[in-house]
């Protein structure tokens, strides 16, 4: 990967999680509605976009994609620190680059952020955001925490 295409990966990632606060859904709800062409039509806009707020971006792509409120709140109840959006894009940006075949990172975009680990990740009140990248990606290889 390009220096270009992981700076539009870290973009795209740090988007879905702001729209997927909130909308408070999961983030495999925000990638299903966007779907592979939403998800590559964002990458391609990064590089414009990333001048854009993510506020202004984010009202756009939730009324173009028509992306209801859902009920998966995992911050306002929390009592920890929340990681910002844009770490946890970077987190997912990273996983994408590693696990991901050359050519085939906007298919382990859509497979990270519907798998079992992204809502592991989102769940602040435990620690799993704090792991080591390496436990994170062994793990949704896995398909389960490892020990």
């Amino acid at each position: 990967m390009t220096e270009k295409e992981k700076n539009d990966f870290f973009y795209v990632c740090s988007l879905i999680e702001y729209i997927a606060r909130q909308t408070k859904n999961r983030r495999g709800v925000i990638v299903k509605a966007l779907g592979k062409d939403g998800i590559e039509k964002h990458l391609y806009d990064a590089e414009v976009n990333h001048c854009l707020s993510f506020e202004q971006v984010s009202d756009e792509v939730i009324e173009q994609y028509e992306i209801q409120n859902g009920d998966f709140d995992t911050i306002t109840e929390c009592k920890y620190t929340v990681p910002g959006f844009m770490e946890i894009g970077k987190l997912y940006s990273i996983m994408i680059e590693d696990c991901a075949p050359s050519g085939k990172e906007v298919d382990e975009l859509l497979k990270i952020f519907s798998s079992f680990i992204s809502d592991k990740i989102s769940d602040f009140q435990t620690d799993i955001y704090y792991q080591n990248t390496s436990y994170l990606e062994c793990s949704y290889r896995a398909g389960y925490l490892l020990d």
